[in-house]
């Protein structure tokens, strides 16, 4: 993953996975498609996201199965 990249996401994560978001394929797969939007909105490519990723969706899902307000990680 891009510096670039790696940085979108973690502060994509933090801004966009409200508290109350289940841990459900469905709330993960939306999740992973907006954060792909988001990104090529703003001129950052799949690519520089998917580089190093294993699995995006994995990354969204641990994000809300660990989540924890106010805790830097």
């Amino acid at each position: 993953m891009s510096a670039r990249g790696l940085n979108f996401v973690d502060q994509w994560i933090a801004n966009n996975i409200p508290e109350s978001t289940k841990a459900d394929v469905i709330s993960v797969d939306e999740l992973t498609h907006k954060l792909f939007a988001d990104a090529k909105a703003i001129g950052i490519k799949r690519e520089e996201i998917s580089e190093e990723v294993d699995s995006l969706y994995r990354t969204i899902l641990d994000a809300i199965v660990h989540y924890d307000a106010g805790v830097p990680e």
